[in-house]
């Protein structure tokens, strides 16, 4: 026999033998497998796995018909041009014509389009984003945004992280120095088309050697790959776990990859958790029901089948993905499976319809809590499941959403890492952060990622000076790091430093002066110093590495307005609405910019997508004055108060406004609040003292319009005297 022909006829071998030690092997092209495993192949092709992830063609945007989104005010549409695919985007502009107009290539789809087809676009520097328009296949198939951008400010370009490529994908090529936690998520060469057959049977390279070595026996042969099939029941779920176990999807963490694996580390047939730890809410918080959308495995094992069944019920009892069945032939198999267990001739007739669908009773399609427009199978197999399970929802967003409490290890655990989980993504950080100092210090790791993760606890919890010895710590254990000197500069800042901070960014760009992200943000920190210069070319240096970051260009615009720079300025606002519409920064940026220039309608316009921050309130007010519109503007100042009531901005204004309504204590009132906020407040104590004048008390507007006369504007000065004349006084 020879060793292909003994190869193929492993295939209906199912002798399970002990999983032994691979030697180490490499990945080989995805089509090698298909030489010897043709039909295999052919039937795994048709899986949603094999088309997890593919180049763009018409299929893959069945009806490409224009979409509004209603909270960002934003239209979407995909459209094809020259042998290619674009995701385009525009407001509603002056006189209806299409404004904040921009488009980017479509490079890849991620999804099968079984639930979800989700559209990516590669930049230059090699990172993939997520553009906003998704296509759902529920109700026969629509359009509506991706999980996380139904909002008023869409995130356009939200890059897709090692984790995503992981579970869609096969094994990209990245660039040295970005495997850390923390860096940037690029992938160099041509992307691998979907995940293969290595994913589930480990890399293939001494497998195929072995098959084309003269004399290898079919035992070699066989000890050269990895067949799930032989391995122990825990290790054999693992395989399909890797991607079909997430606890949430919400931030938690619901994983933890272990910081000396690589982000494509994991080999099928070794222990899931010397790859990555999961997470999941504590017992007892009100989350055990959720239902999300890659959460079969997980409400898989919550059932009293799989727990009964003492390991015996796993992923491959009801899928083969060798033969993916769809339609009545899959649900036949479904219901088949449920047969070995459960014999038809035993089941109560007169609670069992004719048709036996098992799984349409006990495991229903039902609407995911996160992905609020795909429907999926309920694997928790329940014997009355709840009713009213496709009712639609609203996405939900804010702090309801956000977990506040102990972070539950799911599985293995190590004390270190669930130390690290409290904090990681802020959902127990106050009894997390000593948790993870007391773990540091019993257990000393060298690993640099535990001192930052405490450093940037420590940061978010307002403790500067214990952030800055945290990356300290981690900087001794890795000196030179661009990302820890780039992080050690945010909690230096907020101890008021100026000099160091600018020093660490400075020496991370040094270090590694391709870092987008980190020329903006030290063109932000150049710029709140006042170096208007420094970041103007700081942020020119963060858009000649990645033209498509819209933050840059309006940092830039801001740094050009205050350098005098205007018309400089107004492109470049517009450049970063182009790239995403609705961001508010630069709405509010241009905003201010149009009512300095008078033209006040189309100020307007922008500051209705500014967003609702007590500045933005506060000009959006001091504009509607302008142009006569004192009840509205009353209204924005005093959103803008709620929004923070320690203004005196905003309450000499708004007394203004309320004196001009003929409300005058209020207004009285709101004067002398500016006044305590802002004792030297020369306006509004002359504000005050006109006031109190006309209503006769001339006392009290003398000691207010003495107090005006002092201030430093001369033009005030000079009304607080002639006020003080009208009195009568000198």
């Amino acid at each position: 026999m020879t060793a292909v022909a003994a190869l193929l006829g492993l295939v209906s071998c199912s002798r399970t033998e002990p999983a032994k030690p691979l030697a180490k092997s490499e990945y080989v092209a995805a089509g090698a497998c298909a030489e010897c495993h043709a039909d295999l192949a052919r039937g795994y092709s048709t899986s949603g796995m094999a088309r997890a992830f593919h180049m763009p063609d018409a299929a893959s945007f069945p009806n490409p018909e224009a979409y509004f989104h209603q909270a960002s005010s934003t239209w979407y549409q995909i459209a094809a041009r020259d042998g290619a695919w674009y995701e385009r985007w525009w407001q509603s502009g002056p006189g209806g014509k299409p404004g904040n107009a921009g488009e980017q290539k479509i490079d890849y789809v991620m999804g099968s389009g079984n639930h979800v087809r989700t559209f990516l676009h590669r930049n230059a520097r090699g990172a993939l984003t997520e553009l906003p328009l998704a296509w759902y296949a529920e109700k026969g198939g629509y359009w509506a945004l991706n999980p996380g951008f139904d909002m008023s400010d869409p995130p356009v370009g939200r890059k897709i992280g090692y984790d995503c490529m992981f579970c869609h994908n096969a094994y990209p090529a990245i660039p040295a120095g970005h495997e850390d936690s923390g860096a940037e998520p690029l992938y160099t060469g041509e992307l691998p088309q979907g995940i293969d057959c290595q994913r589930c049977h480990g890399p293939g390279g001494n497998h195929i050697r072995a098959v084309k070595r003269s004399g290898a026996t079919v035992g070699e042969i066989r000890n050269a790959i990895v067949n799930p099939s032989k391995l122990s029941k825990n290790r054999a779920m693992e395989v399909c776990e890797q991607c079909h176990l997430a606890t949430t999807s919400a931030p938690l963490p619901n994983v933890i990859r272990r910081y000396d694996r690589g982000p494509f580390s994991y080999r099928p047939g070794e222990a899931l958790s010397a790859f990555q730890l999961a997470f999941d809410h504590a017992p007892g918080s009100g989350r055990e029901g959720k239902f999300e959308i890659v959460s079969s495995a997980y409400r898989l094992r919550q059932s009293k089948c799989f727990i009964e069944s003492k390991g015996e019920l796993g992923c491959t009892t009801c899928h083969n993905p060798h033969d993916a069945r769809h339609g009545q032939a899959g649900l036949d198999s479904y219901n088949k499976a449920c047969a070995r267990c459960h014999a038809p001739e035993k089941l109560n007739g007169s609670a069992h319809p004719a048709d036996r669908n098992c799984v349409g009773c006990h495991m229903p399609k039902r609407r995911a809590e996160d992905v609020v427009h795909a429907v999926m199978t309920d694997h928790r197999i329940q014997r009355r499941p709840a009713a009213n399970l496709l009712a639609e929802f609203p996405e939900k967003h804010g702090p309801g959403m956000e977990y506040r409490g102990e972070v539950a290890p799911y599985g293995d655990r190590d004390d270190l890492y669930t130390a690290v989980a409290q904090v990681s993504q802020r959902s127990n950080s106050e009894a997390g952060i000593p948790r993870l100092q007391a773990e540091l210090a019993r257990r000393k790791p060298e690993r640099v990622e535990f001192y930052m993760e405490l450093g940037n606890a420590l940061q978010r919890a307002g403790r500067a000076e214990e952030s800055v010895a945290a990356y300290r710590t981690a900087l001794e254990k890795k000196p030179g790091s661009a990302l820890l000197l780039s992080r050690l500069a945010q909690p230096l800042r907020a101890l008021g430093k100026t000099q160091e901070p600018l020093e660490a960014m400075l020496k991370s760009l040094q270090a590694d002066p391709d870092q987008p992200e980190a020329w903006n943000n030290l063109g932000l920190l150049q710029s709140e110093l006042g170096d208007q210069q420094a970041a103007i070319t700081s942020f020119r240096k963060a858009i000649a590495l990645d033209s498509e970051f819209a933050e840059s260009h309006n940092g830039l615009g801001a740094a050009l307005a205050q350098a005098g720079q205007v018309p400089e300025a107004e492109a470049e606002y517009h450049a970063a609405l182009q790239l995403r519409p609705a961001l508010p920064g630069a709405h509010a940026n241009l905003a201010y910019l149009l009512a300095n220039r008078g033209d006040f309608a189309e100020s307007i316009r922008h500051f209705e997508q500014a967003g609702d921050g007590a500045a933005v309130q506060l000009s959006y007010g001091i504009t509607l004055a302008r142009m006569n519109r004192l009840a509205e503007a009353r209204a924005h100042l005093e959103k803008s108060l709620r929004a923070d009531a320690g203004q005196p901005m905003a309450h000499e204004v708004l007394g203004g406004l309320l004196e001009a309504a003929g409300r005058v204590p209020e207004a009285a009132a709101a004067y002398r609040e500016a006044i305590r906020l802002r004792p030297d407040f020369g306006k509004a104590h002359f504000d005050l003292g006109a006031l109190l004048a006309r209503k006769g008390d001339k006392a009290g507007a003398a000691a207010e319009l003495r107090i005006a006369q002092a201030d430093a504007d001369p033009r005030l000065r000079q009304a607080a005297t002639a006020g003080l004349a009208a009195l009568g006084i000198r």
